[in-house]
Formats: structure tokens, sequence, C-alpha cells
């Protein structure tokens, strides 16, 4: 699964220490072709089928609950992608084969996350029954992720594996797709900056649990996959209880084939703001990837250090990045609703995290490592703090933001297959490993990410 938003505060961070320390951890790919669909022309708008904007500001009983279920969803998802499916699959094929299995696993699921993410955002989009649009998926994905991690837990071969970790990000992606965009139904933009940045600080909070919940768990399959399973159910039911759940008074009309396949489509002719807010995503979290893919052969080749040392040097770092991030997060988004900026905040953000790529070709020393993890922690804090709320105000259909959403999902996962294999390239560029092209190419490519939103004219 990815954030919109990235699925955006950086999982694939601690990806990087369990590759130092596991022999099979590989980042969550996915990529996809989107159909070159002209037009998405709707009929009816969202007030039309009875359901109106939010106007006024959530409470505390609404906004806690949905922090708690994105902390709980992302300790269910993300404790197999960094640790857990590492040490089961070592457990069914041995530490030789494992390192490829993992990756044949975790590469079919991501399949599963990019595709299941707009599909399953417009088929919440278009529920009708009475317990609301966003509440049955929510909670029904949830329990199927739940599932499928038990089925996890007892697989005894990789084809069992490959089956049920792509089921598992189906329903993971069923319930994420419908909870993000409660977000559109219930926040008033007004409020919305402070409400996704708390959700970006929880998911950050989230993958770190994730990391040493299973770490305290490896003696024991079951629990390894169940603990957290359990959390991710409890997060989403305790946020089910108390969402006010808007129910459409009747059927949307029958979607055919054309509506089907604009599931993967926005038109950026017709919707240049989506279009443009899409690019400056994709570009960021591609240049963040070049680097986050190679950081750990980057501190050996160029710093010195060995495997061991790189390991916890890394988790240092992701620590020192994590606690930035949140205190920064947090405050830009009161600040970004406060003052009613978006825009401006998601360039010098973008600006700044390219800034940090750009410092990292004069970095020889781990305190300089843990400076420029500082400086992008921040930048990505001040990112994660406004970027969702501006989606949010450029989303094109009212009554289709949970699949619109899906879309936009797609610039968090497609640069992370794609960086890999850029960045292999650029390395590979002269004599040696060349950190330092593969550097600046990634901070130009994150550069061109904050030009990118210069455009957008709905959005101060």
């Amino acid at each position: 699964m990815k954030d919109a938003g990235p699925p955006t505060t950086h999982h694939h961070e601690l990806n990087e220490i369990i590759n130092a320390a596991t022999p099979s951890s590989s980042e969550l790919p996915a990529s996809v072709m989107t159909s070159g669909i002209s037009g998405h022309e709707h009929v009816e708008p969202e007030y039309e089928l009875g359901i109106p904007p939010p106007t006024e500001k959530a409470g505390l009983k609404l906004i806690v609950p949905f922090a708690l279920a994105q902390m709980a969803l992302f300790i269910a998802l993300l404790g197999p992608v960094t640790v857990s499916m590492a040490i089961k699959v070592t457990a069914v094929v041995g530490e030789g084969r494992a390192p490829a299995a993992q990756g044949l696993i975790l590469g079919i699921g991501a399949i599963a996350a990019l595709l299941g993410n707009p599909i399953f955002g417009r088929l919440s989009d278009r529920t009708t029954g009475r317990w609301g649009r966003r509440r049955p998926w929510m909670v029904g994905g949830s329990i199927g992720l739940a599932v499928c991690l038990f089925v996890i837990a007892i697989a005894g071969n990789v084809p069992t594996l490959i089956v049920a970790w792509f089921a598992a990000q189906l329903a993971a992606n069923a319930c994420f797709a419908a909870y993000l965009a409660t977000i559109a139904d219930q926040i008033p933009p007004q409020q919305s900056a402070t409400v996704t940045a708390l959700g970006g600080v929880m998911q950050s909070v989230g993958i770190l649990a994730a990391v040493y919940l299973a770490s305290a768990l490896t003696s024991n399959m079951i629990a390894l996959f169940m603990v957290p399973a359990v959390i991710g159910v409890a997060g989403m039911l305790l946020y089910a209880l108390v969402l006010p759940d808007k129910r459409l008074p009747r059927r949307p009309p029958a979607a055919g084939l054309r509506e089907f396949l604009e599931t993967f489509w926005v038109s950026p002719r017709q919707h240049p703001d989506f279009a443009w807010a899409w690019v400056s995503r994709f570009m960021l979290i591609l240049g963040s990837f070049m680097f986050t893919t190679f950081r750990f052969f980057w501190m050996k080749d160029e710093i010195g250090l060995t495997d061991a040392t790189a390991a916890s040097t890394v988790a240092t770092g992701v620590l020192v990045y994590t606690v930035v991030l949140i205190v920064v997060g947090q405050t830009t988004g009161y600040i970004s609703d406060r003052l009613g900026r978006r825009k401006a905040l998601v360039f010098v953000s973008t600006a700044l995290f390219a800034v940090g790529l750009v410092m990292l070709t004069q970095v020889h020393t781990v305190a300089g490592f843990y400076v420029v993890e500082a400086v992008l922690g921040a930048a990505y804090g001040i990112y994660m703090g406004v970027d969702l709320a501006l989606v949010l105000a450029v989303l094109p259909h009212p009554e289709d933001n949970a699949k619109d959403l899906g879309v936009f999902n797609i610039a968090n996962a497609m640069p992370q297959t794609l960086a890999p294999l850029l960045g292999a390239a650029l390395l590979g560029v002269g004599a040696g490993q060349n950190y330092d092209l593969l550097y600046l190419t990634a901070a130009a490519l994150t550069f061109l990410g904050a030009l990118a939103i210069i455009p957008v004219k709905k959005v101060l």
C-alpha cells in the first residue's frame, strides 16, 4: 500500500535498516500504466446526491480515533514489509534463496497495492449501504488484512506467501482508500492541513512501532503477524464507531467499461491543478527513493563504515529524521491552516529537500550525515504538513474523492519502481560508483517537483 501522500512518511527509510541487518528485505515497488482516456465527465456532483461538503470543524472525538487508526493500520501493514516477511521467507526457503523470494513476494504484492487503491476507492465512492460509504470498506478491509496475515504466518511455501500477500495488499488498500477519503468527507478546508499533518505524524509513529514490535516478537511466528493484525483491526473499529459516515440516498448511475478504465485516470487537460500536484509528488518521491535505495551502500563506500556500523548509523539517522519530521510537520500544518496558504510551503519544502540531496555530495562523516537527515526531515515535515491538504483542495470530483486519491497514490508508488533502475544506471557512469551524479540528479528531479507546484491556480 502506498499513501496519497504519499503513503509518504518514508517507510522505505526503515527498510534500509533491515536491508543492512537481514539477508532479505526490499523496498515495496509498484508500477502502473495509465489508460490514455481523455474526458472524465460526471453528471451528478456530490451535493446533488444529497451529500454536502463539510463546513464545520471536526472535534477531538473524531480526530483522535482518526489518528489512532492511521497508526494502527501502518503497524499491521508495515511490520511485514520491514521485518516480519524477511523472517518468514528465511524460515521457509533458507537464507540463500530468501532475498529473491522476498523480492518476488513483495513485488507482486505491490501490483495489488497500486491497482487496489483506486479500484476500491471507486467502489467506496459508489457504496449505498446503510452503514455508509467508507465504514464497510474500512472495517472489512482491516479484517481481511488480518486473515491474510494469519495465512502468511502459517504458510509453508512461497506460492502461498505470494497469494496471501497479494490478497493482504488488496485488503489493506480497500481499507486505506476508504479511510483516506474520510478526510475529504469530514474535514473542512480550513482544518485539513492540521488533520492531515497529524495523520502523517501517526503514520511515522506506526512505522517505527511496527519495526520495534516485530523485533520483539521474532521468536513466535504467529504473534509476529497477528499482534500487529489485531492492532490494525482494533484501530479501524474504533474509528468506524465514531465516524459519522455519509450514506448515499440513491445509487449513482451504472458504471460501464469506460468508467472502470477511468478508475486509473484523471484528465490533465480538464484538471490541470490535480495533474501538476501529481507531478510534484512524483518528482519528490522519485528523488527521495534515489537516496534511500542506495544510502546504505553510500555510507560504506563514501564514509567507509562496516555493515554493522552502517546499520546502526542508519537507525540513528532515521530517528533524527523522524523526530524532526514530527515536530515540523505538525507545526506546519497548524500554521498553514491559520494562514490559509499551501502552495508556497509545498514549494519551499520540496526545494529544501533538493538542497539536502545536494548536501550529500559534500558529506564524508557520520555527523554530516545526521545533519542531512535533519534537513531532509524538516523538509519532508513541512511537505507532509501541507501537501495532502493542497491535494484535497484540487480533487476533480467530490463524488469520486476516494478514487481520485487512489489515482494520486500512483505518484507515490511508481517512483519506487523507477528509482532503483535509474539510480543503478547513474551509479555506473564513469569509474567507480558515481554517487555525486546520483544525488545531483535526484536533487534536480526534486527541484522540478518544486517548480511543478507553481502552475497550480486553485490553491494559494
